[in-house]
């Protein structure tokens, strides 16, 4: 099993705004399709804007490869919005206002979708949005690719239960809308399997000792920590837990966990941590390893691979076979095309939702063993809960 690092991640991410197309093929009669992306290459989540980079530019090729798009070549520009929601809007902007794009991929916060959001609407241009989320987004313009808790968490509590793991959590995140909403969601399914919540606790990002919180958490007597700390704080946090001795009294149900992570923690360390995935890139699913090694191909045989890189193919994917079903090049065409669209993805079939633009997929549900992210159990497809009121 490859291991992450992440030097590894951040070399990607600063060259690719310097990288950011592939040469164009010449597709004949075809003007081309721009679609843009505004994701982090900066500001302290570019590991996750390396693995979006990875899923668009494998798309973008094989759509190119095989004629493009009724004819038109596809290309992505990239526009690194610094894990910033101001600048988010001022790279849609661009995009959509100069670089005449069709559509937008990104971002990866919920802040930053949130800030673009309301200028998408109001330049009636598409927004792809392949990262998982707390839900609760019903608009014309906004297609989710990824994951809402009844698809990621919902599954994964029960289950935890079953195992015998436990059912006393105590939950601990970032201070912004996704954990808070996510600890929302999670706390009617404790409910529902007659399971307590002993404590609940944000922080602000760039906290460097947490200590003080792994210890409240110790002597909560949790068995299960629900945890939604991403990027670099998340690694520091389950490397001084490790330190403490917390990995060994409790279980990390960690959300938006993904093989990025692996090997940041340490030799031997952050195992038996699980995770609802919509993939899992060790699975011996022939589609997964077909995708898998078709990225690796592209982008470096020691690339890690992660959901994160499927559900970025997934969206531009998605935007040929809606734009073929349409049978037209237009930004209202295309999200009619997409809107209840069922398509091919790595994992199996996938279909938007007509209403709410959520996709249903398979899902599954991975555990850390031995370096590794495997499967434990394949949940099939789960439809995504309503979004809209």
């Amino acid at each position: 099993m490859i291991k992450s690092s992440r030097r590894q991640f951040l070399t990607i991410a600063g060259a690719a705004v310097a990288a950011t197309q592939f040469p164009m093929p010449s597709i004949a009669g075809g003007k081309t399709i721009k679609i843009g992306a505004v994701q982090p290459f900066s500001g302290g989540l570019e590991l996750f804007g390396a693995q979006a980079k990875m899923g668009l530019d494998l798309a973008m090729q094989q759509i190119n490869a095989a004629g493009g798009i009724m004819g038109h070549p596809v290309e992505v520009i990239y526009a690194d919005n610094k894990t910033d929601p101001k600048t988010s809007v001022e790279r849609v902007r661009k995009l959509v206002q100069s670089d005449e794009v069709m559509a937008i991929s990104g971002p990866i916060t919920s802040a930053a979708r949130d800030a673009m959001a309301g200028t998408m609407r109001r330049m009636k241009t598409p927004l792809l949005y392949a990262t998982n989320y707390e839900g609760g987004t019903c608009d014309r313009y906004l297609f989710s690719f990824n994951t809402v808790p009844n698809q990621d968490t919902a599954p994964l509590i029960p289950y935890l239960k079953e195992q015998g793991v436990g059912d006393s959590y105590y939950m601990f995140g970032a201070d912004y809308i996704w954990p808070r909403n996510m600890f929302k969601a999670a706390n009617a399914v404790i409910d529902k399997i007659g399971g307590t919540n002993l404590g609940e606790e944000y922080t602000p990002f760039g906290v460097k000792d947490f200590s003080p919180i792994i210890r409240k958490i110790a002597d909560s007597g949790a068995k299960v920590l629900l945890f939604a700390l991403p990027g670099a704080d998340g690694i520091t946090f389950i490397k001084q837990a490790e330190e403490f001795g917390l990995m060994d009294k409790v279980t990390v149900a960690f959300l938006g966990f993904a093989e990025t992570y692996l090997g940041a923690f340490g030799p031997g360390k952050g195992e038996g941590m699980y995770a609802g995935l919509p993939m899992v890139a060790s699975s011996e699913e022939t589609g997964v390893q077909d995708f898998v090694s078709q990225v690796r191909a592209q982008s470096g045989a020691d690339q890690v691979v992660s959901f994160y890189v499927m559900t970025h193919y997934n969206s531009l994917m998605a935007v040929k076979a809606g734009m073929e079903a349409a049978g037209k090049v237009d930004k209202e065409a295309l999200i009619d095309g997409m809107s209840g669209l069922t398509f091919d993805i790595p994992t199996g079939k996938a279909t938007i939702t007509e209403m709410d633009h959520h996709v249903a997929m398979n899902m599954y549900i991975g555990k850390t063993e031995g370096g590794s992210l495997k499967v434990e159990k394949s949940l099939g497809v789960i439809e995504p809960a309503g979004q809209c009121s």
